[in-house]
């Protein structure tokens, strides 16, 4: 497997063109129209490149998971299509290697995406990885939904095995996302997208008792104008005020925030729809101490809005369900485009994007979010992308699904690394972002990295 190292320092200052919108009255965004941009502005002079693996087939390339240990230095890239995973060693950030590929048996003859998404998870002392799968109907392992492998022994790849594959009769097509929770009750719990969310206790799992292991489905309400009926993207986190663990779903008609303190009976807190200009949620990410979130909904010109959930919340205090249907922000890297994927570590959100690459806003001004780093990983030609070109209809034009997919931090040192569907695996820094501790910034400690030795930040825990 080639390796390039393409390291650049970029001297040129990048000329931003901010346009300031209006969407949904009175709520500004920021948004640069510089894309493609020029030769010399591929990223900001605060973004640098640390390393480059070019992953050989266009549009082969998933999603990305870092660990977060900082004696374990892998990140693992799913492989679409090919059906797979590849883990990289990024023990030198400098000169980061593939040091294993994966790929399912008779990969020619699966149909599907494969290998769309993964996490890697820590129990009873052992580590491990989940790759989500996504085969249909007449190919082999149209009931398989993911694949669970041992990591524990890494560095030494001949230790890396598989362990246990879902199978999912009752829901073909697989696992579409996944997101795994260390849970208040101490339960290791993975959140699968399959005909509404899928809940399964991973130790439970593990042992053997498939049946057991399965927790529950937390269903999409129903709603008018729903594009879908299920999840797409999904989260979870601890809030620590009222010692609630909380469950953000994104899909059909917009977003839901669930009360999963009891996984196996959860209750709807409040609802995000009906929101001007879409009618369906892809991603929705809430900030470490819950208030605020932010919203993806994968359509071309929509930006990722930023949403003020506090009068969710106190509707729940007054024994109340309401809804929410307006932004109080918004922010996108090019109108003309989509942003993908994000991860919040307060108060930057690092977006992965179709055609942009990486871009970082700052939005300890929710209203008014801006640009502080970028880094288009994206060398193609816009508008030409996975989905056969330009064209499509409705709301969007299916030639811009391409470039980058995924984005992960790692907490302890800040690395950045991206998923890029065309050119591969990036590990980037940003300067001045040395680390993330939601504690340095009056804030807990959560983000959608899990403490799988202690729990959620912020826990009750008992007096030893």
């Amino acid at each position: 497997m080639s390796r390039i190292d393409s390291r650049r320092k970029n001297n040129t200052v990048a000329v931003l063109i901010l346009l300031n919108i209006f969407i949904a009255g009175d709520v500004l965004a920021q948004i640069s129209d510089t894309h493609p941009r020029p030769m010399g502005l591929q990223g900001s002079t605060n973004v640098h490149v640390l390393s480059h693996i070019p992953l050989g087939g266009k549009y082969t390339t998933g999603d990305i998971e870092v660990e977060q240990d900082p004696d374990r230095p892998y990140a693992y890239v799913s492989r679409l299509y090919e059906t797979g995973f590849d883990i990289v060693s990024i023990e030198d950030p400098d000169n980061a290697e593939i040091i294993y590929e994966w790929r399912i048996e008779n990969s020619e003859l699966h149909q599907g995406r494969g290998g769309v998404d993964g996490k890697y998870f820590k129990l009873d002392g052992r580590y491990y990885y989940l790759q989500s799968t996504q085969f249909r109907s007449g190919g082999p392992d149209a009931e398989v939904a993911g694949i669970v492998f041992d990591v524990t022994g890494l560095p030494d790849v001949s230790k890396v095995h598989e362990v246990r594959r879902f199978r999912v009769p009752d829901a073909p097509g697989g696992f579409h996302n996944i997101f795994i929770y260390k849970h208040s009750d101490d339960r290791v719990i993975l959140f699968a997208t399959s005909r509404g969310t899928k809940l399964y206790d991973l130790g439970k799992f593990l042992s053997g008792d498939e049946e057991q292991g399965f927790i529950g489905t937390i269903s999409v309400p129903e709603n008018p104008g729903d594009l879908s009926t299920g999840y797409h993207d999904l989260y979870a986190m601890f809030d620590p005020v009222t010692q609630q663990d909380r469950f953000y779903g994104a899909g059909g008609g917009g977003y839901y925030v669930w009360n999963i303190s009891q996984p196996e009976y959860p209750e709807i807190m409040f609802t995000i729809t009906r929101v001007s200009g879409f009618n369906w949620g892809h991603t929705f990410t809430p900030t470490p101490d819950g208030r605020y979130a932010i919203g993806e909904a994968e359509w071309q010109y929509q930006p990722l809005r930023i949403f003020d959930l506090k009068s969710g919340y106190e509707a729940v205090a007054r024994g109340e369900t309401t809804n929410i249907n307006r932004a109080i922000g918004s922010w996108t890297p090019d109108w003309k485009t989509v942003a993908h994927n994000h991860e919040v570590r307060w108060p930057y959100v690092f977006v992965s994007g179709y055609e942009t690459g990486l871009s970082i806003f700052n939005m300890m001004d929710p209203t008014n979010p801006y640009t502080v780093g970028y880094f288009d990983t994206f060398d193609g030609p816009h508008n030409a992308g996975s989905m056969g070109g330009s064209g499509g209809g409705g709301n969007f034009t299916w030639g811009v699904y391409d470039g980058a997919w995924g984005v992960d931090v790692r907490n302890h040192d800040g690395l950045i690394v991206i998923s890029d569907m065309t050119t591969g695996f990036w590990v980037v820094r940003m300067d001045g972002f040395e680390g993330w501790n939601g504690n340095d910034w009056g804030m807990p400690n959560s983000s959608s990295v899990q403490d799988y030795d202690n729990g959620p930040d912020g826990k009750q825990r008992p007096i030893s």
